[in-house]
């Protein structure tokens, strides 16, 4: 169950029909990967909502608060300002072969393309998952792509897999919110892959509930780790903007205890749905949000983040691999805690 399913209320805004992505049109798909004793990885995509991400590129921005990090694509982001691909996550030797999959699958829906820029992101899950064996093929991109659709798992699935969040298990979460801006509605969504943090960092709904929790069993590792955060939003907002709003799921990340440790990768890509660039032709004019209505949707993105990391949290699942365990977040013992100072009424 999510974090409103269970009365802890993040923020103050208002979250979609589906509290997800989902709430766009995005669609996103996992291929969850178990095997012997120490594969514990995956792949998840999302999917914008066009029929060819290559054809229909959506405006998007990035922003990297902490560089220890191996995102392919951001390059050609930052310089042309739109996305051209499905988003895939993955583990961190296997943005590679996800990325050969990416280019094989526009080349497939694309007969004339000569050049195309994936976007893979990634995170490293080598405690639970033993990443020297590479265990993702391209066919994992390929079945994950083939999963997606608009009610999505989360936790312990995909690239969430063996993903460990302030040393309980992690992996994907997601969120989102409502704002209205000039008499219209908006919807700012963000999903994570989430695998960071100190167990004692750990903050739910302004609650140090990690300093309550710093004896349960299952500690190890530093707590670097890394989250790659995905933002998206109907709101027609330039790539100038939206790097604005990329920047804004670090607030996020910092209210539910990430500190960007040394060590850490801590990457944001932000995109519009709110119109799309036809391939080979330059952007219809449209009637831009102004900057000074942004305000709004930066809170909103710092509350679907921060509710996406909490999500994913409550979601993930006990999981065994690769020698070690990571136990899932004790979820009545955490709603004990925030029932005690106030902020959550148990059902």
């Amino acid at each position: 169950m999510k974090a409103p399913e269970l009365g802890i209320k993040i923020g103050l805004y208002e979250h979609g029909k589906r509290n997800s992505m989902a709430d766009l049109g995005v669609k996103v798909g996992h291929a969850t990967l178990i095997e012997d004793n120490d594969v514990r990885t995956g792949v998840t995509v999302i999917l914008p909502p066009v029929k060819n991400p290559y054809r229909e590129r959506l405006f998007s921005a990035t922003f990297v608060m902490n560089g220890f990090s191996k995102p392919i694509g951001f390059i050609q982001v930052e310089e042309l300002g739109y996305i051209e691909t499905p988003i895939a996550l993955t583990n961190t030797l296997s943005v590679y072969t996800v990325a050969s999959a990416v280019v094989k699958h526009m080349v497939e829906l694309n007969p004339d393309l000569k050049s195309v820029s994936p976007v893979v992101m990634e995170c490293n899950d080598s405690y639970l998952n033993n990443v020297r064996k590479m265990a993702v093929r391209e066919e994992h991109y390929f079945e994950a792509l083939k999963n997606a659709r608009l009610d999505f798992k989360e936790g312990s699935v995909g690239a969430g897999t063996g993903m460990s969040a302030f040393e309980f298990k992690g992996g994907i979460g997601s969120s989102s919110r409502i704002v209205e801006i000039g008499g219209e509605e908006y919807r700012v969504t963000s999903l994570v892959l989430a695998n960071f943090g100190r167990r004692e960092d750990l903050t739910i709904a302004g609650i140090p509930v990690g300093l309550y929790l710093k004896d349960y069993p299952g500690r190890g590792t530093s707590g670097r780790g890394s989250i790659s955060m995905v933002v998206a939003t109907d709101a027609p907002l330039t790539a100038r903007q939206l790097k604005r709003l990329a920047k804004r799921a670090v607030i996020g990340l910092a209210r539910t205890g990430g500190y960007a440790y040394h060590g850490s990768g801590d990457v944001v890509l932000a995109f519009s749905t709110a119109q799309s660039v036809p391939f080979g032709k330059e952007p219809e004019m449209v009637s831009f949000l102004p900057d000074n209505a942004l305000s709004r949707l930066f809170r909103a993105t710092a509350e679907a983040t921060e509710e996406a990391i909490i999500n994913a949290l409550l979601q993930a699942k006990t999981m065994k691999g690769n020698g070690h365990v990571r136990y899932a977040l004790p979820v009545e013992e955490v709603l004990e805690i925030l029932e005690k100072h106030g902020v959550v009424e148990k059902a």
